[in-house]
């Protein structure tokens, strides 16, 4: 039975490939073909490495790029969940989640989104990160959705393991290697938090990511923004709103 719905959906990819003018078997292609199989309102692909979101590869729209970026951001969400347990996770009603994801849920709310479903990607024993789903209406997944979408979710996750298999040795696919760079941004940010705020590594993310969060910064941005020194943390502030430091180029 998972077979013939595997074929079907590969079937369909097919087909959307021959209509689609320029199509490319790309992670953002698959995103809206995604889209259109599960009858979604936006679909995002998030890469995760640990228990760490790295970036996202791959979304369909406006709503659904601000989505990954919040769960970034964040590090916390449905695609967290989902790749952590390595089971599907649904919210069908994301209003009454807030208890469940504090941070994530009430922009999520201000942005449209009204349902929100994530699904691990994974090859046998390999994890890759979550495909995530979300619908502007309230309501579960039909069986055939949710199915379908563990199928898609499949045939993504093997596609980004191929994508890398063919990359040079010793490089990284095209579509991998800006979430890669990213990555070590933050992992060089977050170094220098710690140094300068004398915490742990972990406790100097929770604070760029509350930072981030309570100024409507981009997690990233604030990263660029700790290495070029234009934002350094303060260890002698006694007031949690006052943890970083700014220095604009006009006060230099």
């Amino acid at each position: 039975m998972m077979n013939d719905r595997r074929q079907r959906i590969l079937g369909r990819i097919a087909e959307n490939a021959e209509n689609a003018e320029n199509a490319k078997w790309s992670t953002g292609w698959l995103c809206d073909v995604c889209m259109d199989i599960t009858e979604m309102s936006g679909v995002g692909i998030m890469l995760m490495s640990g228990d760490v979101p790295l970036g996202s590869v791959g979304m369909t729209n406006e709503v659904s790029a601000f989505i990954e970026e919040l769960q970034f951001t964040l590090g916390e969400g449905p695609c967290i969940d989902a790749y952590t347990l390595g089971i599907a996770i649904a919210e069908p009603d994301l209003a009454g989640a807030t208890r469940r994801w504090p941070g994530f849920t009430p922009p999520a709310l201000e942005a449209g989104v009204q349902a929100i479903f994530a699904f691990p990607l994974q090859v046998g024993p390999v994890s890759l990160g979550t495909l995530d789903l979300y619908r502007d209406n309230l309501g579960a997944l039909s069986d055939d959705q949710h199915a379908d979408a563990l199928v898609v979710a499949s045939i993504i996750a093997e596609d980004l393991l191929t994508m890398q298999a063919q990359a040079p040795p010793g490089s990284l696919a095209p579509e991998l290697r800006h979430v890669t760079i990213g990555r070590a941004v933050l992992h060089q940010a977050v170094g220098m938090a710690s140094a300068q705020l004398g915490v742990s590594v972990d406790d100097a993310l929770i604070r760029l990511r509350a930072y981030a969060f309570a100024n409507d910064r981009q997690l990233a941005e604030l990263a660029r923004d700790v290495i070029d020194r234009r934002v350094r943390f303060d260890a002698n502030s006694g007031s949690k709103d006052s943890i970083l430091k700014e220095y604009h180029s006009e006060e230099r």
